[in-house]
């Protein structure tokens, strides 16, 4: 009989109650198959109850995503059990069009960057404990068959030409990002190296505290906050229906955006938009990065350097617009994949710009946050990534894959795109979340896929494609 160690991992700002439940029935499967279960009962939520966990040695050690969390209770607990790890997360509940009541799969993609980075090695289970398909995945995992790691491939395919490469090189050596506070804690994909990416790219980083940003907003006028707010309105007349002082104050952090861009000719700026706006300032900000995007500033939140470097380097090999997003959900029999973020696309990346929507973001119940689905046609997601192999000179890794956003309703309240993958979903997501592949991939509505094997060809950056 196997001995398994659970942890289960949740946030307040999710549906607790559903997570418990999950978590519940994830237990008593186990049980079920015959495992002996270990571990807390309850979800993991604060670092008071990090450290009163207690993790048992075990036959197999299972982090079961109840929702969303940042990857450092995971580190925390896991990072030095005998791998690999079981990262089981759980479908989304609830209506078409409703919030992401979970986020379990953002979790997991998260927690395994983590624990990837830190030398942990992974797999990766999806789906309800009450589904066929998992359960015999479980008993095969309890008694020693993991889950595939579904690696990616290095494929010798189309290359641009040379000169291609070089154009976008020297555009991006001209550009400056700003980089508003830190990562979020556990966010290990948004941490990087400033020098590794002048020395790429030519890149220029330049940094802005917390603090400094909440000064400058401060100093924003009200009538320049009222002009920006009645700009917006004009332009998007549903923001009519948000709190008018919660879209004020959002209008007043996107003119001292505005300012700041143009003190220091920034082409992106990756801004840690959490806890602190919400919490302190009482708005969130994801519509003022949405129309600083559609005035054609890169925006990446969750203070995402290296996802905005990826962004840059896809519109300077002729991508237009794109966008960052987390993969959400997974429908394998249909071979799909949901991309989606709270709400800071721009309008011109909607399906429909005419009903592009704002709203109040889905979990802090604050204004100001898109609310509509992203364009269709085909898509390239890619991302550029910290690697930990020291025999990487580059310092970075990339991946590429393909498919295609087709018709459908915003499936969840902020920014969504359906997307039928080109490789098979289940390998795709199971080969990114076993690979620790960051939570943050860009979605590009132009097929850039020759550009980037180029470049990465020529910077030495290991490129792999599903």
């Amino acid at each position: 009989m196997a001995k398994v160690s659970l942890v289960a991992l949740a946030r307040p700002t999710f549906d607790v109650e559903v997570a418990q439940r999950n978590f519940d029935s994830a237990r008593k499967l186990l049980e079920e198959l015959g495992a002996t279960v270990t571990g807390p009962s309850s979800l993991i939520m604060t670092p008071d109850d990090v450290a009163a966990a207690t993790i048992e040695s075990s036959d197999l050690s299972i982090l079961f995503m109840a929702s969303f969390s940042d990857a450092s209770p995971a580190v925390e607990l896991l990072a030095r059990v005998p791998g690999p790890i079981l990262l089981w997360s759980v479908r989304e509940p609830g209506a078409v069009g409703e919030r992401l009541k979970l986020n379990s799969m953002c979790g997991a993609n998260l927690a395994a960057h983590a624990l990837v980075t830190s030398g942990q090695s992974v797999r990766h289970l999806h789906g309800n404990p009450e589904e066929l398909a998992l359960k015999e995945k479980l008993a095969a995992a309890l008694a020693g068959k993991f889950p595939s790691d579904n690696a990616p491939q290095h494929h010798d395919r189309e290359l641009a030409a040379a000169d291609v490469a070089q154009s976008a090189l020297a555009k991006m050596s001209k550009m400056t990002i700003g980089a508003i506070g830190d990562a979020p804690t556990g966010f290990t994909p948004c941490t990087f190296d400033g020098a590794k990416l002048k020395e790429l790219f030519g890149l220029t980083i330049e940094a802005m505290t917390i603090p400094e940003v909440f000064e400058r907003v401060s100093r924003t006028s009200n009538e320049k906050s009222l002009v920006a707010h009645g700009a917006a309105l004009k332009a998007q007349p549903t923001l009519g229906a948000v709190n008018h002082e919660q879209a004020v104050k959002v209008a007043g952090v996107e003119v001292a955006l505005d300012e700041w861009r143009d003190e220091k000719s920034l082409d992106a700026i990756a801004i840690r938009c959490w806890p602190e706006f919400p919490t302190d300032l009482g708005a969130c900000v994801c519509s003022a990065l949405g129309r600083l995007a559609d005035r054609g500033t890169v925006t990446t939140c969750e203070r995402d350097v290296l996802g905005a470097v990826t962004m840059l380097l896809c519109e300077a090999l002729g991508s237009d617009q794109n966008y960052l997003v987390d993969i959400v959900d997974l429908q394998a029999e249909e071979n799909i994949i949901r991309l989606w973020h709270c709400g800071s696309a721009a309008t011109k990346l909607a399906a429909d710009p005419k009903n592009a929507t704002q709203d109040i973001h889905c979990n802090r119940k604050l204004g100001v946050a898109g609310n509509f689905p992203l364009k269709t046609g085909p898509v390239t997601l890619v991302r550029i990534d910290r690697d930990v192999d020291p025999s990487n000179n580059s310092g970075l890794r990339m991946i590429v894959s393909r498919g295609e956003s087709i018709p459908a309703p915003n499936h969840f309240q902020g920014n969504t795109a359906t997307v039928r993958t080109e490789p098979d979903a289940a390998t795709l997501v199971n080969g990114i979340v076993t690979h620790g592949y960051p939570h943050h991939l860009v979605i590009s509505w132009v097929d850039v896929r020759p550009g980037l094997r180029r470049v990465a060809n020529q910077l030495g950056i290991p490129l792999k494609e599903w």
